[in-house]
């Protein structure tokens, strides 16, 4: 993929996420029908949407790419139809509504709630339990991709290579054991309706506008100390996770198949703010001690199934340091990676 020295802007960074993997663009010509992405908004669907469509048509695919989401700014849907990508107002858990949405033979499942979880418990075990059993009713008849995340592993020594996908899941907090209930519905219908799925765990996605590196930065870059208890991350450019996920279609499976999407470090916290530190010219100082332990996942079935990471560590770090430099665009979404105690 391109590798420019900075990105520009927005549309750049956007261009740049959704840019495809031969891994995505093969899956893509495979698909044989429609790709249909549930919970679409959030801060990956975009993107990843758009990612399909590019595939699709790389793949000389005349098939549609649709996006659903209640869609709480208009812009949102607006910017997905001005990339050939048709968007769906509805809110999934309503299950006539749920109804009503377009037959798709690939359905990509990204809904699902992580903040603001402490406090409305009954509200993510609802999106992140119910609603996968609603979605497998509905399409049944269709192969389907659902993100989790490598919180379900819980802590694991760091050192040690991660979490593979055949360790016991040791979720912390409801966050993390609502989303081991999602696996386990997608698990079961899998197996009750003969539904080819595949079950991402994702450890942690970045871009310029959010993200651990993004995170780390901007606290170097506003002179805040950096707790250093957790200690060390996984992390992998979104765009290489898009295309990790839109591969998956084509390893769809009954019963699911279960994969890490992670880069390819474990990345030390300390390390990195010294070293965004030195880009950005900066003093950096900071608190407590690495503990033993981390959230910490290992990629390396993910890479050999749906392809390697096209962005390293070095490139990410580059531009996530320009863009803070430059007062680029934030979400202002921190992912408070360093929670030990599964609190969202």
């Amino acid at each position: 993929m391109q590798r420019p020295a900075a990105i520009r802007d927005v549309a750049h960074l956007e261009e740049l996420l959704s840019e495809p993997s031969e891994a995505a663009i093969e899956a893509l010509r495979g698909a044989n029908g429609d790709v249909l992405v549930l919970g679409v908004a959030g801060k990956m669907g975009p993107t990843l949407a758009r990612m399909a469509r590019r595939a699709m048509d790389a793949a000389g695919g005349s098939h549609r790419v649709i996006g659903v989401s209640r869609f709480s700014s208009p812009h949102q849907q607006q910017a997905l139809e001005a990339c050939g990508v048709e968007a769906i107002r509805c809110d999934l858990l309503d299950e006539s509504a749920l109804a009503r949405l377009p037959d798709a033979p690939n359905v990509i499942f990204m809904a699902g709630r992580k903040f603001g979880s402490s406090g409305n418990e009954p509200l993510t075990w609802a999106m992140n339990t119910h609603l996968p059993a609603m979605v497998c009713a509905r399409y049944a008849s269709s192969r389907i991709v659902a993100f989790s995340t490598g919180n379900v592993y819980g802590l694991t020594r760091h050192g040690h290579g991660g979490s593979r996908e055949d360790h016991l899941p040791a979720p912390v907090g409801e966050y993390a054991m609502s989303c081991l209930g999602r696996e386990r519905m997608f698990e079961y219908f899998s197996s009750a309706f003969d539904i080819p799925a595949a079950i991402l765990r994702l450890n942690y996605a970045t871009e310029m506008r959010y993200g651990v590196l993004v995170d780390l930065a901007r606290r170097v870059w506003r002179h805040e100390p950096v707790d250093l208890t957790m200690g060390y991350f996984n992390t992998i450019w979104q765009g290489d996770a898009n295309a990790m996920a839109l591969a998956a279609l084509g390893h769809a499976a009954t019963p699911p198949l279960i994969v890490n999407i992670a880069g390819r470090e474990e990345v030390s916290v300390r390390w990195v703010c010294t070293e965004l530190a030195r880009i950005l010219d900066v003093e950096v100082t900071f608190t407590g001690r690495e503990a033993d332990d981390a959230l910490l996942s290992n990629g390396s079935r993910g890479w050999s199934l749906l392809g390697a990471p096209r962005l390293d560590l070095a490139q990410l770090l580059s531009w996530t340091a320009d863009w803070i430099r430059r007062g680029g665009e934030h979400l202002d979404k921190p992912t408070h990676f360093e929670s030990r105690a599964g609190r969202f």
